[in-house]
């Protein structure tokens, strides 16, 4: 059975090695947020950086440059181009995520409401507002396990197309053949997908 692949990245308006309050604040949220989402039913896995002692040490425990760990089956890490800011330990500012999910109504549960819910409303104390869409989702075969890169490139799409069965939202979601799903956002699930009517 085809698992859901989520793709997540925002811009921060500092950089994650900035020792401000507010910086240190959204670096322990998101590691308790995190934390939560991997218990959550449906949750199957995420992309994590291999730990080294080198990496522990030049990331400050997950602060830091990306773009220089070792994500393994992951792939290189990879960012979407309107991404302007910087790529070393020091000028990073951005929060991604890459995470794997049996299906739409586990990760939306998992998204919307508790301690992820929280950092939500908070979102724009942290991040920018940059006109891009800030998530994506795309259906995978049992199996696979999608790349940053697979990632940057299903947003990317979904920024200059809009949903499609390749790159989709919440909003406008789609069946693992392809199908538009049709009904209310709050119930997914296979046995809620209802198929939309074509003109």
């Amino acid at each position: 059975m085809p698992h859901l692949a989520l793709y997540t990245f925002g811009v921060l308006q500092s950089p994650l090695a900035d020792p401000a309050p507010l910086t240190r604040e959204f670096h322990d949220i998101g590691e308790a947020v995190y934390r939560k989402i991997s218990q959550h039913p449906g949750y199957l896995a995420h992309a994590e950086a291999a730990e080294t002692a080198e990496t522990a040490d030049a990331t400050d425990g997950g602060r830091g440059s990306h773009f220089d760990l070792d994500w393994g089956a992951w792939g290189e890490f990879a960012v979407p181009v309107w991404y302007g800011k910087g790529r070393t330990v020091e000028t990073t500012a951005l929060a991604t995520t890459l995470s794997l999910w049996t299906d739409l109504g586990p990760a939306f549960d998992a998204i919307y409401s508790g301690l992820h819910r929280e950092a939500l409303n908070r979102r724009y104390d942290w991040f920018e507002r940059t006109g891009h869409a800030n998530y994506v989702f795309w259906w995978v075969p049992d199996g696979t396990i999608p790349t940053w890169q697979d990632g940057v490139s299903r947003l990317e799409h979904l920024n200059a197309n809009g949903s499609a069965p390749r790159a989709f939202t919440f909003h406008h979601p789609f069946t693992p053949e392809g199908t538009p799903i049709k009904g209310n956002a709050n119930k997914f699930g296979p046995q809620s997908y209802q198929v939309r009517s074509t003109p």
